[in-house]
């Protein structure tokens, strides 16, 4: 992983972006800039949920005003979000921001490009220049129709040009679209032709729900690539936080980064013998306290024992009255069903207590290897009995004797047949 990230690294304030560092997580607050209190509460709720970045726009004088404030009561660097009016530009820079956003194509020119510039390299400022499918320089607008890639593509590139003819080389690039296959497809494209680093986003993608699906598949298709130093999830909702859990939950999945515990569920079917949606709710809820990323794993039956859980730090199965908390594939203790949530989260703790050493009582763990036995379905098929057949089809093949057969041979036979014969 990793390999193809931009040659180049900035830093916004302290946090270093491109150039093989862990891709930076960072949002754009909902509230009026002007207004500190409402503007810094946000800040802190984003940083809280693991922001390293934090966008503020700049529309108005009042706005570039109060960042003076907002820069140096932020927890974490703040970027200044100009469009339209450069003079609010240099103000943002005057006044201290980390990173300023600038969108050449609706700036006024180069001349006025030229201007920003020469503030910026004064105070050490780094810059993003972004390209959006919806402001694209008049030139292009022909192409945007014909080959709407192709047209954000160029208009990057020339921006890129602009920037090095001034002599300017501390800024990242990033190019928006409401489309994810053009952005998936423009980003490949530059990242072959730019060193600099690139920040991504799906532009305007729409509610917690489609904004985050459509954000993880265009994000994801071009993290899992190596493309991509920055991002930003943008969602139609008022709370920023909900945009950073969505990047994290993005990064956690590619195992890009790492933090706070991963919980993994079964998708539940018709062997269901508990209320798994509110049981997985909670737990989801109770490991928000947990900055470590342990791994918590919940089954909805004992069919397929502990099977591909096995690897999970902790995890729980359950039956209708009695259930089973287990670690790293061993059986830990059984408890009735509804004090599943609370003896799980007791393990956890003596686990943190005992400075990340699973405590295990081996009566408890019998009882609980018993019962799981007793509820498992001995003929389903388990990454264990897959491998135990395999072998028992090779050590046929290789004595020409057949083996005795097992009643799991007889449960399985025509996929025994289909699946292990060698002929």
């Amino acid at each position: 992983m990793g390999a193809m990230a931009s040659e180049r690294q900035i830093h916004v304030g302290g946090v270093p972006v491109g150039g093989g560092a862990p891709v930076v997580v960072q949002t754009t607050t909902k509230t009026e800039t002007a207004n500190l209190e409402a503007t810094m509460r946000q800040i802190r709720t984003v940083a809280e949920e693991g922001a390293d970045l934090v966008r503020v726009a700049v529309p108005r004088e009042q706005d570039a005003e109060a960042l003076k404030t907002i820069v140096a009561q932020s927890p974490i660097p703040v970027i200044a979000d100009i469009h339209f009016n450069h003079t609010l530009a240099l103000k943002a820079i005057e006044a201290g921001a980390h990173c300023v956003r600038l969108n050449p194509g609706n700036i006024g020119g180069p001349d006025k490009v030229a201007e920003v510039v020469a503030t910026a390299k004064q105070h050490g400022t780094p810059m993003r220049i972004g390209v959006n499918s919806g402001s694209l320089p008049k030139h292009l607008r022909d192409l945007e129709f014909t080959n709407p890639v192709e047209a954000l593509v160029t208009a990057a590139v020339e921006f890129v040009e602009l920037m090095e003819r001034l002599d300017f080389r501390d800024f990242k690039v990033s190019m928006k679209s409401t489309s994810v296959p053009n952005t998936i497809a423009s980003n490949r494209m530059l990242s072959e032709r730019v060193p600099y680093p690139l920040h991504l986003g799906i532009t305007e993608a729409g509610t917690r729900w489609s904004g985050s699906l459509k954000s993880s598949v265009g994000l994801g298709t071009l993290l899992a690539d190596g493309i991509g130093d920055t991002i930003r999830i943008s969602l139609s909702t008022f709370h920023a936080e909900e945009e950073v859990k969505v990047a994290w939950e993005i990064l956690k999945a590619l195992k890009l980064r790492e933090r706070g515990p991963v919980l993994i569920a079964c998708p539940t079917c018709g062997r269901l013998q508990f209320d798994m949606d509110s049981v997985v709710l909670e737990i989801e809820e109770r490991l928000r306290a947990y900055d470590d990323p342990i791994e918590v794993s919940v089954l909805g039956c004992a069919v397929n024992g502990i099977g591909e859980a096995r690897h999970a730090d902790f995890g729980i199965t359950g039956a209708k009255d009695a259930g089973m908390i287990f670690s790293r594939g061993e059986p830990l203790k059984k408890v009735p069903t509804e004090r599943l949530v609370d003896e799980l989260f007791a393990e956890i703790d003596k686990y943190y207590a005992a400075g990340g050493t699973v405590v295990r009582d081996e009566a408890q763990a019998a009882e609980a290897a018993a019962w799981l036995e007793a509820n498992e379905d001995a003929t389903a098929l388990t990454p264990e009995r897959l491998a135990a057949l395999e072998e028992a089809a090779a050590a046929t093949e290789a004595d020409g004797q057949p083996q005795p057969r097992t009643p799991i041979d007889e449960a399985l036979s025509p996929v025994a047949g289909r699946r292990f014969s060698r002929t």
